[in-house]
C-alpha cells in the first residue's frame, strides 16, 4: 500500500509545506524544471523518496536511481558515463538520485563530488543523517539542504484518506468505515510516518474482510481492536551513533537547565528505553551539576557522584533509580552558570598574554632582595576577617569582572560579600585600573565617519523603520514574505535576505519604483528572483497564484487614505498564512509636523493663518488623507478580525524646504482651506510672506508613525496559536496554561 499510494505529482503529495508549498523555492524549482543539486534530509517516512519520485515524474531530465546501501564506485561510475554519453549525444541532463547517501565512505562521496561540479549530474540525495555531519562538506557546501519533518496529525488523516478514496492505487471501490477512535488511533501511533500509517491501514482492511480482494461495493468494517492489532508499539527512533543520539541528550541537559523535571524524566527515560549507555548519561549530568546548577548549589556534585558510584555497584535495572535521583536533584536544584566566568577569563588571558604578574604577587623566595618581587603584599590572615583590599589581577585587567554570584541557593550567601569586597578592590586600585575603557578604535572611527558621509538622516529613518518592522517577524528560511510598496527595496531586500528557500513578493505603486527593483531582480538567477508587480494592493492581490498565503506581509504607507485604503484589509487577510503575520508602518499626518510650528512669535499675523489653515485641513471629514487618527488605523483591522498591537512614535529627519514646496502646499491645501473658514486671502501674498521664513532652510520635520502588528484572530476573538506538537493530548487546564504562558511571552516580546 505505501509503495502503491506514493504520491506521482506535487498536487497529490501531503505534508512538508514548509518546503514545497505554494511559492517556496523547491516548488518553483521542480515545476520550472530547474533544480540545482539538494540533500533531503529526515526521520524515515516523511517522504524523502516520495519527493525525488515526483521529481523523477515532472522533470525532462533523466532520472537514475543509487541506492547507498547496495551500490559502490562501480555502480556509480556506470552511471556517470551514462550521464555523460546523455549530456554529449542527446544535451539531456541526468538528475541521479542517491538513497541513504550517508552510507557512502568518504571515497566514495569524493568520487562523485567531480560530476556534480561540473554539472555532468544533479545529485538529489537522501538521508536520516545529519548531513553537516555525515554528508562530504563539498558535496554539501554545492547542495541545497531541505529537512523533513515528521508529518502531522492532520496530514496522516489527510494521507490515510487519499488512500481510502482512491479507486485505482487504494481501496476506493469498497465501503470503509471505522468504529469511533479507530483511525485516530492508526494516526497517533503512526507517529508522524506515513509509511507506517499506510502498511497498518492495509493490514486493517485486508484482516477485516472475509476475502480480499472482495467484490466492489463491499461494506469492510474496521474495529478499533482490528486497528490497535494492526500497528504496534512504534520503535523509539534512537541511534546511539547519529543525530538522535545527540539531539535527545541535548533535550535532557536542557530540560535540567531550564528546571523542568518532567520533560527531564522523559528524555531520560527515551534514552534509557533506547540502551543509552548509563555512563555517559552520569558524566553528562555531572558536566551540568557544575555548569548549570554550580555554587547556587554546592552538593550537586557531591550527589550526582555519589549516584554514579552507588550505580556501578548496583548496575541495571535497578540502578534505573540513581539515574532518576540525580536527575530529579538537577531538575529541582537552584541554578547559576557563574563558572562559565573562567571562560571570560581564559579569553582574557588569549588577549593579555603578556600581562605582568603584580610585583607584590611574585615570589620573593629567590629575588626579593634584588629585584624586590613580593614587596607591597598584604598578607590577609593578619587582618580582620582575613582579608584585605589590594591588588590581585595584572594592571591592564584591574576592574575586569570574571565571576558573577548568582542570587539563589548558596550563592546568595555569598553574593553581598563578594560585591563589597570588589567594590573595595577598586577603590584600592591605582588611577590607571580601567585602561580599557579609556581606548578608542581608529578603525570605529574610521567607520562611523564613512557612515556620516553616505547616509541621509531620511536614509537613517527608513532602516530604523525597515528594523522595527521586521522585528515584529518571526521569519524562517523558507517564509513566504509579501512586501507591499516595495518602493525601491529598502524593505524588499531585507525579505529576499532572510528567506533564502522561500518567496518574496514585492508590490511597487510606480512603474518607475517597478523598473527599479526590475532592473536589480533581473541580475539574479530567474528562479530566485522576487515575483514583482505594479499597481495598487487593492488590484494586485487577487491577480496572485490562487491559494498563495504569506508568514509576513510588509509594507509602509498603505493605507495612507485610510477611508478609502482599508479596503484592502480583507485582501490581505486572505493572503495571511495560519499564524502569519501583517507588520505595517502608517504615517499619521496629523501628527506630524506643520508649517505653524517653524513660525516663531514675531510673525503673530502668519502664525494664527497657518494655524487656522491646518484645523480646517486635519478636521476636514471629506478629506481621506487626513481625517483619519491612530485609534482609526487600529479599528480598521480590528473590524477585519485581526488582533493588533499599534505602537505610535515620533521620528524625525533634516528636510530642505524649497520655494516650490511652499507654492504647492499654500496653493493645494493652506489657502483653499482657509477660504472655507471664510477667511479672504491672497496666495501668491501668503507666499511671499512664508518664503524668506523657510525656504531653502534646514528644518527637523517630525513624523507620527504608527508601527501596526496584526494577527489573525480565532472564533474566540483570541490569537490563533501553533502548537508545538500537534500529536500531543492535552486537558482543559494545561491548555489554560499554555494560553497564559503565550499571553506572557507576547507581553516580553512587546
Amino acid at each position: 500500500m505505501a509503495y502503491r499510494m506514493r504520491p506521482r505529482s506535487l498536487d497529490e503529495y501531503i505534508g512538508q509545506e514548509h518546503i514545497i508549498g505554494k511559492g517556496r523555492l523547491l516548488r518553483r524549482a521542480i515545476q520550472a524544471d530547474q533544480l540545482s543539486s539538494v540533500i533531503f534530509y529526515g526521520p524515515p517516512g516523511t517522504g524523502k523518496t516520495t519527493l525525488a519520485r515526483v521529481i523523477a515524474n515532472t522533470t525532462k531530465s533523466y532520472f537514475a536511481t543509487l541506492n547507498a546501501v547496495l551500490s559502490g564506485v562501480k555502480e556509480l561510475r556506470y552511471e556517470i558515463d551514462q550521464a555523460k554519453s546523455r549530456l554529449d549525444h542527446w544535451n539531456q541532463r541526468t538528475i541521479l538520485f542517491v538513497d541513504e547517501v550517508h552510507r557512502w565512505n568518504k571515497s566514495q562521496q569524493d568520487a562523485l563530488l567531480p560530476w556534480v561540479e561540473n554539472g555532468t549530474c544533479i545529485l538529489i540525495g537522501a538521508t536520516t543523517e545529519n548531513p553537516y555531519f555525515e554528508v562530504n562538506a563539498a558535496l554539501v557546501s554545492r547542495s541545497r539542504i531541505f529537512q523533513l519533518l515528521p508529518l502531522t496529525d492532520t496530514d496522516l488523516m489527510n494521507i490515510a484518506r487519499q488512500a481510502l478514496a482512491d479507486k485505482e492505487r487504494g481501496y476506493g471501490n469498497f465501503s470503509v468505515t471505522f468504529e469511533d477512535g479507530a483511525l485516530e488511533h492508526l494516526v497517533d501511533i503512526a507517529n508522524g510516518d506515513a509509511r507506517s500509517l499506510l502498511n497498518a491501514l492495509q493490514l486493517a482492511v485486508e484482516t477485516s474482510s472475509d476475502a480480499f480482494p472482495p467484490p466492489a461495493g463491499t461494506k469492510i468494517y474496521i474495529s478499533k481492536a482490528a486497528a490497535e492489532e494492526s500497528i504496534q508499539r512504534k520503535v523509539v527512533l534512537y541511534d546511539k551513533e547519529g543525530d538522535y543520539h545527540f539531539d535527545v541528550i541535548s533535550a535532557f541537559i536542557k530540560s535540567l537547565r531550564g528546571s523542568d523535571p518532567d520533560a527531564a524524566l522523559y528524555w531520560l527515560a527515551r534514552m534509557v528505553h533506547a540502551g543509552e549507555e548509563p555512563r555517559f548519561i552520569f558524566r553528562r549530568m555531572m558536566i551540568s551539576a557544575c555548569e548549570d546548577v554550580g555554587l547556587a548549589d554546592p552538593m550537586a556534585i557531591a550527589v550526582v557522584e555519589a549516584d554514579a558510584a552507588a550505580f556501578e555497584r548496583i548496575g541495571l535495572p535497578e540502578g534505573r533509580f540513581h539515574l532518576t535521583h540525580a536527575a530529579l536533584y538537577l531538575a529541582t536544584a537552584p541554578k547559576s552558570n557563574s563558572a562559565l566566568g573562567f571562560f571570560d577569563a581564559l579569553h582574557a588571558v588569549e588577549e593579555e598574554a603578556k600581562a605582568e604578574v603584580p610585583n607584590h604577587l611574585k615570589d620573593g623566595n629567590r629575588d626579593a632582595k634584588g629585584f624586590g618581587h613580593g614587596e607591597g603584599y598584604l598578607y590577609p590572615h593578619a587582618y580582620k576577617d582575613h582579608w584585605v583590599a589590594q591588588q590581585y589581577l595584572p594592571s591592564g585587567l584591574q576592574g575586569k569582572v570574571f565571576y558573577q554570584p548568582g542570587s539563589l541557593g548558596y550563592e546568595a550567601k555569598v553574593h553581598d560579600d563578594v560585591l563589597r569586597r570588589r567594590e573595595a578592590q577598586l577603590e584600592s586600585a591605582s588611577p590607571d585600573a580601567f585602561p580599557e575603557n579609556l581606548t578608542y578604535s581608529p578603525e570605529d572611527k574610521k567607520r562611523m565617519q564613512w557612515i556620516q558621509r553616505t547616509t541621509s538622516e531620511r536614509g537613517e529613518l527608513l532602516q530604523r523603520l525597515r528594523d522595527k518592522l521586521y522585528g515584529n517577524l518571526s521569519l524562517a528560511r523558507h517564509s513566504r514574505v509579501l512586501v507591499i510598496n516595495a518602493g525601491h527595496g529598502l524593505l524588499l531586500w531585507e525579505a529576499f535576505r532572510q528567506t533564502p528557500e522561500g518567496l518574496v513578493v514585492g508590490l511597487a505603486k510606480t512603474k518607475e519604483q517597478y523598473d527599479h527593483l526590475r532592473h536589480y531582480a533581473d541580475t539574479l538567477d530567474a528562479l530566485m528572483q522576487p515575483q514583482l508587480y505594479q499597481g495598487e494592493a487593492i488590484d494586485v492581490l487577487p491577480r496572485l497564484e490562487t491559494g498563495l498565503v504569506f508568514e509576513a506581509i510588509v509594507g509602509r504607507n498603505l493605507l495612507s487614505r485610510l477611508p478609502i485604503d482599508k479596503a484592502v484589509i480583507p485582501l490581505l487577510k486572505e493572503r495571511l498564512a495560519p499564524h502569519g503575520t501583517i507588520s505595517i508602518a502608517e504615517t499619521v499626518p496629523s501628527g506630524g509636523s506643520r508649517l505653524s510650528h517653524f513660525i516663531d512669535g514675531s510673525h503673530q499675523r502668519l502664525f494664527a493663518l497657518l494655524s487656522k489653515a491646518e484645523d480646517a485641513i486635519y478636521s476636514d471629514t471629506s478629506n481621506p488623507l487626513t481625517c483619519w487618527s491612530e485609534s482609526d488605523l487600529r479599528t480598521a483591522f480590528e473590524e477585519a478580525g485581526f488582533i493588533v498591537e499599534a505602537q505610535a512614535e515620533d521620528d524625525a529627519e533634516l528636510r530642505v524646504i524649497t520655494e516650490q514646496d511652499i507654492e504647492r502646499w499654500i496653493a493645494k491645501s493652506y489657502a483653499p482651506a482657509l477660504r472655507r473658514s471664510g477667511e479672504v486671502v491672497e496666495t501668491d501674498r501668503l507666499v511671499e510672506e512664508l518664503a524668506p521664513l523657510l525656504a531653502d532652510r534646514t528644518l527637523r520635520w517630525k513624523h507620527r508613525i504608527v508601527i501596526v502588528r496584526a494577527i489573525i484572530a480565532d472564533e474566540d476573538g483570541h490569537a490563533e496559536t501553533k502548537t508545538a506538537n500537534p500529536r500531543r493530548k492535552t486537558n482543559s487546564a494545561q491548555s489554560e496554561r499554555g494560553a497564559r504562558a503565550w499571553k506572557e511571552t507576547e507581553k516580553k516580546t512587546r
